[in-house]
């Protein structure tokens, strides 16, 4: 059994398993907010830059699990596999999208 994921979150796993950072532009939107580990990253550059360090630092996976919709958001389920304590864990991906974009990110484990 697959997955449908919505393009941008489809488009967000792709980059993120390939590392490619540079590209986030074509999932997010230009004004994007990601929350994730306690911290608030606003815009392209603070996304990308966020993006890159997390990536060098945990060399990580996602492994999508389910998805639904709940209160307008868009709910990822994953499997985030890394270099960090406790790899595997189950983590939530909370989308809120946008005209085709990811307008925010909020990561929970």
């Amino acid at each position: 059994m697959s997955i449908q994921l919505p393009f941008p979150i489809a488009l967000y796993v792709q980059l993120e398993n390939a590392g490619e950072t540079e590209t986030l532009s074509a999932c997010f939107a230009p004004n994007a907010m990601v929350r994730d580990e306690g911290h608030t990253y606003e815009g392209l550059a603070a996304i990308t830059t966020w993006k890159a360090a997390t990536k060098k630092k945990y060399h990580h996976t996602v492994t999508p699990l389910e998805v639904a919709q709940q209160h307008g958001r868009t709910v990822l389920k994953a499997t985030l596999t890394g270099d960090f304590p406790g790899s595997p864990v189950t983590v939530t991906f909370d989308f809120v999208l946008e005209a085709g974009k990811i307008l925010s990110l909020e990561i929970h484990a």
